[in-house]
């Protein structure tokens, strides 16, 4: 009988993953006895993803507020430091925040406008156009921020981040001035030595601002790229990629993970005879249409993941299909047609126009959405993802 069903995503449930745990045979026994539990068999080419968040966890790859304390101050000298372009997050800025404040007597806090980076808001664009203030070259006090749209908060956490981020940065006993701006090298009229915190734009950052003379330039990403007093860190992204987990530590993002995904794939095909492709995943790439956010909080949808993960796809459009080539066709002349030219597609269909309106993106970020779609964020206990019939076609 024919199969009738495409992709299958499975949140697959595990054990709380600690510190020391042999990660790799969590995932396998987990995966093995989720396949018996609900009766199902493991394909070749099935993908298994395990989030993040636990192979950090497994990795105890931790760090304190003190060890952020220290390394700023080290790199940017204690003294008053330019903050700019952090996200508007509880969860993900503000333990970095509080570190960075406890390393430097006076921060500059630079916040784009009118989102940030991932599209959380501090004022409307309708906002903007009723004051007439242009967001690519108009620079705010906090005075003039507060007199123009006075509070703002968060639709989702109803927080106003100017004022919590404010506060963290008093707490720590350091002075604060906030500005809004969008053009980073605004940041040098107060200090010279700046931390960007942007995310996917943070080169450019760090490429104009030292073109326009400043002296002492940091991302999220240099700082913990190296172990503090015996402290977790990040060699790629530093403090990019890390979570709250306490008020006083960090979970940072998992540091090397090619051999997990490899000792993964390696288990699974000894018991099964299946080669399974592996990926660990961080935050799915995607954009809610209401609050206007982009999930895309991970410098990386994937950490690492095997080989058979790598490309874009290589997919025609059947609608096209049935519309153009194949419109004086119908039942199974129709679906016969369509088969056969799925059967004979070109290896590379780049620039076909029978490949048009297909999703132009690397296998990994799709499939990474997918797999955040799935396991979710919160109270689910699935931090393992088996996708089955991903690679599947109209033929299969």
């Amino acid at each position: 009988m024919e199969r009738k069903v495409g992709t299958v995503s499975r949140g697959i449930r595990c054990p709380i993953i600690r510190e020391g745990d042999d990660l790799a045979q969590i995932v396998v026994d987990s995966v093995l006895e989720a396949a018996q539990s609900e009766g199902y068999a493991i394909r070749n080419r099935d993908v298994v993803a395990v989030t993040e968040s636990v192979v950090a966890r497994s990795q105890g790859n931790y760090a304190s507020v003190d060890a952020i304390a220290k390394d700023v101050k080290a790199k940017l000298g204690g003294e008053t430091v330019g903050v700019i372009f952090p996200i508007l997050s509880r969860n993900r800025f503000a333990i970095c925040l509080r570190g960075i404040a406890r390393g430097s007597k006076k921060i500059v806090l630079m916040l784009s406008y009118p989102s940030d980076e991932v599209g959380n808001e501090l004022v409307s664009l309708d906002k903007l156009d009723e004051a007439k203030v242009n967001p690519y070259s108009d620079v705010l006090t906090l005075e003039k921020y507060r007199a123009l749209f006075g509070e703002n908060r968060h639709p989702f956490t109803l927080v106003d981040y100017v004022d919590y981020y404010s506060g963290l940065i008093k707490e720590e006993g350091c002075d604060v001035e906030v500005i809004f701006a969008n053009d980073p090298r605004v940041i040098l009229n107060y200090t010279k030595n700046v931390i960007n915190c942007d995310i996917h734009t943070r080169e450019r950052t760090k490429r104009l601002l030292r073109s326009a003379g400043a002296e002492r330039v940091f991302g999220l990403d240099n700082i913990l790229n190296a172990p503090v007093d015996g402290s977790g860190c990040n060699e790629k992204y530093g403090l990019l990629g890390s979570n709250k987990s306490t008020e006083n530590t960090v979970k940072l993002f998992p540091r090397e993970c090619g051999d997990l995904v490899k000792t993964i794939q390696d288990k699974l095909l000894e018991k099964t005879g299946k080669l399974v492709e592996v990926m660990v995943y961080g935050d799915g790439a995607f954009k809610d249409p209401v609050g206007k956010i982009w999930e895309l909080a991970d410098p990386s949808v994937s950490v690492a993941h095997t080989p058979g993960l790598e490309g874009t796809p290589n997919e025609l459009k059947l609608k096209y299909l049935a519309d153009n080539d194949f419109a004086s066709l119908s039942g199974d002349e129709l679906k016969a047609a369509i088969e056969g030219a799925i059967r004979q597609k070109n290896a590379n269909l780049a620039g076909s126009m029978a490949s048009q309106g297909t999703t132009p993106r690397r296998l990994t970020d799709l499939i990474g959405s997918l797999c955040d779609l799935t396991s979710g964020s919160g109270d689910k206990g699935t931090p393992i993802i088996h996708i089955q019939g991903y690679f599947d076609n109209y033929t299969n």
